[in-house]
Formats: structure tokens, sequence, C-alpha cells
């Protein structure tokens, strides 16, 4: 069982990786005022979503601790994400207040997961 947390989290990690990476190839953009969220974006936060639900019922079938409130916390960060995406994808351009929102977003969710212990 512990192959296929592992599998799930590398996918996790993947997702993230899609998300920011998506913020960071529009940040020439955003200084231009033309950034826009890219599908990467969306599907990385998809895929983020997915992968974090299964990690927590895998962990939790395995009888690992896990830290719900920090669960959703996350989770709560990740919906905001998660719905900014969805209703500007298709969007010519995106206001850099909130297109910098989801970057901020996005790093606050990696510090949750790594500093909260």
């Amino acid at each position: 069982m512990d192959v296929v947390i592992n599998v799930f989290v590398i996918l996790h990690i993947i997702g993230i990786a899609s998300l920011l990476g998506g913020f960071l190839t529009q940040m020439k953009a955003m200084g231009a005022g033309t950034a826009r969220f890219v599908p990467a974006m969306l599907h990385g936060a998809i895929t983020m979503l997915v992968t974090g639900v299964v990690l927590v019922g895998l962990n939790q079938m395995q009888d690992y601790a896990v830290d719900n409130i920090k669960i959703g916390v996350k989770l709560a960060v990740l919906i905001v994400i998660l719905g900014l995406v969805y209703v500007k994808r298709d969007e010519e351009k995106v206001e850099k207040p909130l297109f910098g929102l989801v970057g901020l977003l996005t790093v606050v969710n990696i510090c949750i997961a790594v500093l909260w212990t």
C-alpha cells in the first residue's frame, strides 16, 4: 500500500508543479497586463484536488496520522484557487491582482504542506 501512496504523492507533486509552472510562465505577461490562466493551471489544480482526497483516504485506511485541520486549510486554499482559475479560464486576460493572488495562494499551499508539522 505504501507504493500506491507514493504514486499518489508523485501525482500530487506533478499537479502542484503544473499549477505553479503555469503561473510562472505567465509572469512576464502579467507585467504587461496580458496574463491568462493557461489550461495547465486548471489541470494542475484538479489533479491536486483529486490526488489530495485520495491520499487522505489512503492514509486513513492505513491508520497513519492525518492532521485534519491542516488538510482542511489546504483544501480551502485549493478550492479558492480552483474556483478562480475555473471561472476565469476562458478570459483573454486576467487582472494583475487576481492573477497574482492565484500565484500567492499556490505558494501558501506549498508552504502549508512543507512547514506545517
